[in-house]
């Protein structure tokens, strides 16, 4: 099973290679005032990156809402 994981992450590394080699043209991107020029590929691996950080601030969070909701209620003295 470690052999198909890794021929998919050599199939993986192989896609991105080829993406970011034919896309190497200069893009600007523009947000209000800022300005940025770079290949296109940097921007597509950046906006992945932000996706994955975002993703894993979400799941963090519901993780620790599960385990707040399911934990057993604090009993107070009165």
């Amino acid at each position: 099973m470690r052999f198909i994981y890794f021929l998919l992450l050599l199939t993986f590394i192989a896609v991105v290679g080829v993406f970011a080699f034919q896309n190497s043209d200069q893009t600007t991107v523009q947000f209000f005032h800022w300005k940025a020029t770079s290949a296109f590929s940097v921007f597509i691996a950046g906006a992945y990156l932000l996706g994955m950080l975002s993703g894993w601030t979400v799941i963090g969070f519901l993780k620790r809402s599960l385990r707040g909701v399911s934990a057993a209620p604090v009993q107070r003295n009165v």
